[in-house]
């Protein structure tokens, strides 16, 4: 393909890709007083001047090819590798219904996560799922009514709070947790206490 199809193509696809991060920073949670748009940012920037520095050295022995048309193919592959550190699972929570209280996801050994939460507010995901899951999930009772606006989670920009707890039978708990709240108490953190009375602790799986 000639040098000018690709600088064309691979320019629309890294710019799209640029665009496309920079929407998704807006949402991922940041750390301590810097936002995720922040930090993300500085990411991105990172990358464009690593790609530029890659570049410069590969232009000698790719000559056919223009340095512009080399930095968009560059750029592009490393905002696909980006997109994919930043993706997150939006899970598929199901409760009791008239549930109120803490709802923990548990870093477990299964092989398939399981959202149906008991009547302690416990489920079990898997180790992928718990080093991915960022985004707010969508919550439903077990008779079918969908209750994100009863979700609260740790703060503004964090919705998941990860915790550990000591020990159970030796075992050490790990998990993703939020809580779910009457409806006089919306949007109000309730601080309820992670119930993990009745844990399948043959599930538990101690993160490395």
């Amino acid at each position: 393909m000639k040098d000018r199809n690709l600088k064309i193509i691979f320019g629309i696809i890294s710019a799209f890709l640029l665009v496309s991060l920079i929407i998704k920073l807006t949402k991922v949670p940041g750390g301590l007083i810097l936002s995720g748009l922040f930090l993300g940012g500085m990411f991105l920037a990172a990358i464009l001047i690593v790609s530029l520095l890659i570049v410069l050295p590969l232009k000698l022995f790719l000559k056919e090819y223009s340095f512009s048309t080399l930095y968009f193919i560059t750029t592009s592959i490393a905002f696909v590798a980006f997109q994919y550190q930043l993706y997150s699972p939006t899970l598929k929570i199901t409760v009791p219904d008239g549930y109120k209280g803490n709802v923990s996801l548990v870093l477990s050994n299964v092989d398939n996560n399981i959202l149906t939460i008991d009547s302690n507010g416990i489920g079990y995901i898997t180790k992928w799922t718990f080093k991915k899951t960022w985004s707010k999930p969508d919550v439903y009772t077990t008779s079918g009514h969908k209750i994100n606006d009863l979700c609260v989670g740790f703060n503004h920009s964090t919705f998941w709070d990860m915790s550990k707890f000591c020990c159970i039978d030796g075992k050490e708990i790990k998990s993703l947790s939020f809580e779910i709240i009457p409806v006089d108490k919306k949007g109000q953190k309730q601080y309820y206490n992670e119930n993990f009375q009745g844990i399948d602790t043959s599930r538990l799986l101690s993160d490395e």
